[in-house]
């Protein structure tokens, strides 16, 4: 098969699959309970994809290149027997990397499970290590030792390494870029801080309440000397730095002012079965009527070709030129960061 392109000349290689768009931590800067509190509809069992029709649809992106798939959401570990669909998606052709992100707040229970079902890494959200912070920014009085927890479980059942993500916000966490990069420097994980994003419309985001990457990288630099590393493979969102004492690494996402939507290769699945071709996009398009309408494989590729080929999204390029937040935008609580 033909691997489409989009306008901009960029293949598809990454599926986020958001499995749930229900969690259990009200994060300020993704969930905010003023806006997700007890009123708040979340999707029904019915109208989210079986675990059949994600795999299904996997494997249609398998063919068009897909070789990563992420299983994000809300909190993945959330959805019932989540190790079935992992199962699944472990025998799609094609697939060298399956992993999961995740709050932690259920992975040590999880993880050797996880493991045998076949995933191959989870990324785990920690904002900072002190509590006060930590809590204050998962607005549900989640301590950290137990997502450290989470963490240590994970890595003895063989999920490492693993990948900490910290979004930065000014005013609220940025002490905590030194005191994770202190913490898990030698630890064979990998920390990356993440600027705060203009994702969804819900959040208050201010381009004042970013702190650069930079800022960050300069941080850690004055007091763990980093030098630059090159890419893993071509679309990496995160720009890579190691210590220069062997001590490890880390990554910086910036979005925000160093956006890389020039080899973006991702793509998002909705709980609901759309398909996004932007973190910031303000609609997608729909799989799940088409599947459930008895459409025939070569139907809904078509559908994905269709999309991708029309694909031109460079939202954060655009932001950053401009420095203001553009149009109405899906919540990343609903499909994955």
């Amino acid at each position: 098969m033909t691997q489409p392109l989009d306008t901009l000349g960029r293949p598809v290689r990454d599926l986020r699959i958001s499995v749930t768009d229900r969690c259990n931590f009200r994060c300020t800067y993704c969930m905010p309970k003023e806006i997700f509190g007890p009123e708040y509809r979340f999707l029904s069992r019915d109208e989210k994809l079986t675990y059949e029709e994600i795999t299904r649809v996997a494997g249609l992106f398998a063919e068009r290149g897909v070789t990563k798939l992420r299983l994000t959401g809300g909190e993945p570990l959330l959805r019932r027997e989540i190790e079935k669909l992992i199962a699944m998606l472990a025998g799609v052709g094609g697939i060298d990397d399956l992993t999961l992100t995740t709050n932690a707040s259920l992975l040590a229970r999880k993880a050797e499970t996880l493991k045998e079902a076949g995933l191959m890494r989870v990324t785990v959200s920690l904002d900072a290590l002190d509590d006060p912070t930590f809590m204050a920014m998962n607005d549900v009085d989640y301590p950290v030792e137990t997502v450290l927890e989470g963490i240590k479980v994970a890595s003895d059942a063989g999920l490492g390494p693993i990948k900490i993500n910290a979004v930065v916000q000014r005013g609220v966490n940025e002490h905590a870029v030194v005191d994770l990069a202190r913490y898990f420097r030698g630890t064979g994980h990998i920390v990356r801080f993440i600027e705060y994003m203009d994702v969804g419309t819900t959040n208050g985001w201010r381009l004042d309440d970013v702190v650069p990457a930079l800022e960050m990288i300069e941080a850690v630099n004055q007091e763990f000397p980093l030098e630059p590393l090159q890419p893993n493979y071509v679309g990496e969102v995160a720009k890579r730095y190691r210590y220069k004492d062997g001590g490890g690494e880390i990554g910086v996402i910036a979005s925000v002012t160093q956006p890389f939507c020039g080899d973006c290769t991702r793509v998002r699945l909705s709980p609901d079965g759309s398909i996004f071709t932007c973190l910031f996009s303000g609609s997608g398009t729909d799989l799940k009527e088409p599947i459930r309408e008895g459409a025939s494989d070569m139907e809904i590729g078509e559908i994905i070709d269709r999309v991708w080929a029309k694909r031109a999204d460079r939202y954060s390029e655009i932001r950053s030129s401009q420095t203001v937040s553009i149009g109405q935008r899906v919540e990343m609580s609903y499909i994955g960061g």
